[in-house]
């Protein structure tokens, strides 16, 4: 540590959209000293949304590259995933053993795709993708191309968007849904069917209420057909495994640290040892972070979304910064979609909502508003096509936040 008390070397393992929001924001707000991003991937640090959208539809693949700014002064050590700490020597050890002491750490290694285990599942390749990074997407957008019908297991945001990406370039969509409706336990039963709509409209075979027990392949081992749990047969060229995420904290075991189902820290992004003891040194931001929320009473659910990932990273760098006078993370959660044409905005926390009100549902519009309750208390609201009346939902929700420690 310097001789203010702030740290010298820094270095953030993870290097994508929030690593390198904290890396612009330690320097803008004064670090001068060592930088170092080290990232899994080879590739320098870029956007995912557009990953299960325009990248896959656009005549030649977007370029989602994040703009990283002249000046920075940081070392990229990518392609070099992070396979051990020790907090207490306070030492990254990298696959190549590569051995990186600091005095502050940002752990912001973000989240890898679950995937099922399904009877007959064909190899990756074969016809069965999964979608988190950059390299799946290429892979997807290749095999997408030749294709004539594409199944989509999951109708969460990330199936949604992939099943609407696949109707844009002229395929049969199935798209395989557990639960009732699309988004059930994200946005409610109301919003979660108004999206339905919005899929079937498009010409995508919604199936709800059913999974998939069993895949058929060819001679050649490729993909050639799913079977669902209720026993009809559908043919497909691509599957597309939509089934959420998991964070990638897994390089953490055996450091002490609680991170099974994502890093567990307090209100100011600290890391926490499993008896709530702060790590010292370590805060950790993003898809790889549960973060106390003041909506949800204090309770750190898992949000995986864009917004949370930029404004935590910002937090978290702050607080390796200044330390206890670090101001609490007490940002509002947020998150968009695009399917078919329109936008799902939403603000809060719906899925802790045990009431919604719909204000208003005017489906030849394809416009939606609805409000989020638990007990009375706003908990979120959702607009389909009426992103402008979020704003005093936001206003409501982030006077809950103030003042919390």
């Amino acid at each position: 540590m310097s001789a203010a008390g702030h740290p010298r070397d820094v270095v953030i393992v993870g290097a994508s959209l929030a690593g390198l929001r904290a890396a612009t924001t330690l320097r803008a707000e004064g670090f001068t000293g060592n930088l170092t991003l080290v990232g899994a991937e080879p590739h320098a640090p870029y956007d995912r949304p557009p990953l299960s959208k325009k990248f896959l539809t656009a005549p030649a693949p977007a370029d989602t590259g994040l703009p990283v700014p002249d000046g920075l002064g940081a070392r990229w050590l990518l392609g070099r995933a992070a396979v051990r700490l020790d907090p207490y020597s306070r030492i990254v050890t990298l696959a190549d053993g590569t051995r990186l002491p600091y005095d502050g750490l940002l752990i912001a290694t973000g989240a890898t795709a679950r995937s099922g285990a399904t009877a007959g599942e064909p190899g990756r390749g074969q016809g069965v993708f999964t979608l988190r990074g950059r390299d799946d997407a290429t892979a997807l957008r290749a095999a997408l191309l030749p294709a004539r019908r594409l199944l989509v297991v999951g109708a969460g945001f990330l199936g949604g968007e992939v099943a609407a990406a696949g109707r844009a370039l002229g395929l049969h969509v199935t798209l395989v849904e557990a639960a009732a409706v699309p988004l059930e336990r994200a946005i409610g039963v109301e919003a979660g069917a108004f999206v339905g709509m919005l899929h079937r409209e498009a010409g995508i075979d919604l199936r709800t209420g059913t999974t998939v027990a069993e895949y058929r392949t060819g001679p050649d081992g490729t993909l050639g057909a799913a079977r669902l749990a209720g026993g009809r047969l559908v043919a497909a060229d691509v599957a597309v495994l939509a089934l959420g995420a998991a964070p990638a904290t897994g390089w953490l075991a055996g450091s002490g640290i609680e991170a099974a189902d994502g890093v567990r820290t307090d209100s100011r992004l600290r890391a926490l040892f499993p008896d709530g003891g702060v790590v010292p040194g370590v805060v950790a931001a993003g898809d790889a972070a549960r973060v106390p929320q003041p909506l949800a009473d204090g309770a750190a659910p898992a949000l995986g979304h864009w917004s949370g990932a930029v404004e935590q990273a910002a937090a978290a760098a702050r607080t390796l910064l200044l330390g206890d006078a670090a101001p609490p993370f007490a940002e509002v959660p947020s998150f968009w979609s695009d399917v078919h044409g329109v936008r799902l905005r939403s603000v809060g926390l719906p899925a802790l909502a045990d009431t919604a009100k719909v204000h208003e549902c005017d489906r030849a519009a394809r416009r939606l508003e609805v409000s989020y309750h638990r007990e009375g208390r706003l908990t979120g609201a959702l607009t389909i096509g009426r992103t402008s009346r979020l704003a005093p939902y936001r206003r409501t929700l982030a006077q809950y936040g103030v003042g919390c420690r």
